[in-house]
């Protein structure tokens, strides 16, 4: 069993979509790698229709998706592009 780092830094990042730029979820990002996936806890805010597509232009963004045993969302690359840190 993998061993669990206490240190891995969490971030809030902005997740927009790249076809129209519209705010798609604010997300607590865990270490600082790409964005594949978001653990749907993990999500602070989200702008959607829960159907994983862009509310603005309907693009699908991401698919459902068990990773490690819990729900998330694995996205699809060159989908989405996030910006920076953001405040709570």
């Amino acid at each position: 069993m993998a061993k669990i780092n206490e240190k891995v830094p969490i971030h809030t990042i902005l997740i927009y979509c790249s076809k129209c730029g519209t705010l798609l979820y604010k997300y607590q990002k865990e270490g600082l790698g790409m964005l594949v996936k978001c653990y749907v806890n993990r999500i602070v805010e989200d702008n959607t229709n829960g159907d994983l597509r862009c509310p603005k232009c309907n693009q699908e963004f991401a698919r459902v998706a068990t990773i490690h045993n819990r729900p998330a969302h694995k996205i699809i690359q060159g989908k989405v592009y996030t910006k920076g840190h953001c405040k709570k």
